[in-house]
């Protein structure tokens, strides 16, 4: 049989699948997402945690698409809020909201407070599994504070009012570069590389 060097991004959203295949560019590999693949059932992520929520989307897509799979749960964690949004980042101000409205939401209960209460990380966690089960777990964070305004126009998400330490521009402000050697996933990423190179050189000889 004819051995495809194909990973399946589970997700549905462009905007994490450019940023994926732009972080794992060079290993020559076709990369897919779950949009294109038309008889899925749907994955629903009710997950307490990043780590749930990763490694059951993982699973489920291994099996369904008998093709390694990779899924990210990744979210915003403000400190001043408990936590929150973290795994309900997406849909924060609701279920279909929009990136600006999950960030005017964010804003709005932050409203006033000085810097060093806006305290926040962004947190990645990335399963990659094969048909046969769970390959590895990995997480990567980011820490920096909340912004007072929307600022930028790069990236999607939480990035246009994420200020990572060490810089004094949001993560849209900041641009691709920057963010792509610092970012909860980039780190993430970076991690389970190696397992992905791995997995194709095991299955290639």
């Amino acid at each position: 049989m004819k051995y495809e060097k194909e990973l399946v991004i589970a997700t549905y959203n462009l905007d994490k699948r450019r940023e994926i295949e732009n972080l794992l560019s060079g290993l020559n590999i076709k990369i897919r997402t779950l949009l294109d693949f038309s008889d899925l059932p749907e994955i629903k992520e009710e997950g307490l945690t990043f780590e749930e929520n990763a490694l059951k989307k993982a699973l489920l897509c291994a099996r369904w698409t008998k093709l390694l799979s990779l899924a990210d749960d990744s979210g915003l964690v403000v400190d001043y809020l408990q936590g929150k949004p973290g795994v309900y980042s997406a849909r924060f101000a609701g279920r279909e909201a929009t990136y600006e409205e999950n960030n005017r939401k964010l804003l709005s209960l932050l409203e006033g407070l000085p810097y060093n209460k806006r305290k926040a990380k962004f947190v990645c966690c990335i399963a990659l599994a094969e048909p046969k089960g769970l390959i590895k777990l990995v997480k990567g964070t980011c820490s920096g504070k909340i912004a007072k305004e929307i600022r930028g126009d790069y990236g999607f998400g939480y990035d246009p009012v994420f200020i990572p330490y060490g810089y004094s521009k949001t993560f849209a402000e900041l641009g691709g570069r920057i963010k792509d050697k610092i970012s909860h996933r980039s780190r993430a990423l970076r991690k389970i590389k190696r397992f992905i190179v791995e997995y194709f050189e095991k299955y290639s000889q």
